[in-house]
């Protein structure tokens, strides 16, 4: 009885969130995330101006060859990835119902920078990483949820372990990987872990984000449901199975293309989910779309950052979010304990 009343209680909370309530909310992130956009297309090592950019000759030609060949491509593959990796977060979070779990920390994206990094050394042709680090993501979540299990059952402090653990592990092979590389592709490779944007493809990033979207949107009801746990949702009506195996595969696939367009990139999962719950609640019709905005805007933040900071020389944009990302971390951690 107090399980129905409770599930009521967030089914009639989740109904509260309008279609106008929701596009305004989304509407506001996407202008923040169009400001970002332009100021990371206009800001760099190189300056320009509007006189270079409409004047002629060789100087008109580099000025639109820096903003857009090389900022405006590197932009919106910021967006794309950080879209992602928000989205992939807000599943996990959902899954383990804890606000501290991430694909990062809890070994998916270790597990897909292990298969992206084997495939490019077994076949020497990034062609088909992003077939190895998809493999590596859904082995990584496998072998959580496995591990996890211990005794039969798992609870979420146990999974969030067993994810640190696996993460762990995952850096274990990735040093191994890059013991085991030649010397003439070790320093991209490192770089690349580091997360590296230059020169990243954004249209498949982007068409993946728009497909995960449009195919988790409609389990939006089911995932807040879900949130109560398995048992409730089941108990509910939701189909438990079909809605974990979707979870499991939207997050490793969004998390391979990620890996293999920028490399690895961490907190921006655990910290854009947790910030906009705390400002929007927790309905995932809004939460989802809202966090593949908000991972966009502060990857593209954090991008700008590393192209700024000690410009003419970049950062890699994985530290900056590590940078970011950390003192968050904490903070939930800290707040838990208390």
């Amino acid at each position: 009885m107090k399980t129905h009343v409770a599930a009521t209680g967030l089914l009639l909370r989740t109904q509260r969130i309008t279609l106008g309530y929701a596009l305004t909310v989304l509407g506001a992130l996407a202008l923040v995330a169009a400001l970002i956009g332009v100021l990371s297309v206009c800001l760099g090592s190189t300056k320009i101006g509007i006189a270079q950019l409409f004047g002629h000759g060789e100087s008109a030609r580099i000025a639109h060859d820096v903003l857009f060949n090389l900022r405006l491509p590197r932009t919106l593959a910021a967006f794309a990835v950080g879209g992602l990796l928000g989205l992939a977060g807000a599943l996990m979070q959902v899954l383990l119902r804890n606000p501290l779990a991430d694909p990062y920390i809890l070994g998916t994206s270790g597990g897909a920078g292990v298969g992206a990094l084997t495939v490019l050394l077994l076949f020497g042709s990034s062609v088909w990483m992003s077939v190895g680090a998809g493999l590596g993501a859904l082995g990584a979540i496998a072998l959580v949820f496995a591990l996890a299990r211990g005794d039969g059952s798992w609870t979420q402090a146990r999974l969030l372990l067993t994810g640190v653990a696996v993460a762990a592990f995952c850096g274990a092979l990735t040093s191994l990987l890059l013991s085991l590389a030649p010397d003439g592709i070790l320093r991209g490779m490192i770089f690349w872990l580091l997360g590296d944007l230059s020169g990243a493809d954004w249209h498949a990033a982007a068409i993946v984000l728009l497909l995960a979207l449009l195919c988790l949107l409609p389990f939006a009801r089911d995932l807040n449901v879900l949130a109560l746990g398995p048992q409730q949702a089941h108990s509910l009506g939701v189909n438990v199975p079909r809605v974990r195996a979707a979870i499991y595969l939207g997050t490793a696939f969004a998390v391979a293309v990620s890996v293999t367009t920028a490399g690895m990139i961490g907190f921006i999962g655990l910290l854009v989910p947790h910030s906009l719950r705390l400002l929007f609640g927790n309905d995932q019709r809004l939460l989802l779309p809202a966090s593949a905005l908000g991972g966009g805007i502060v990857l593209m933040l954090a991008d700008l950052l590393s192209r700024i900071l000690i410009a003419p020389q970049q950062l890699p944009v994985g530290v900056v979010t590590a940078a970011l990302g950390a003192p968050f971390f904490l903070l939930l951690l800290q707040r838990g304990g208390r």
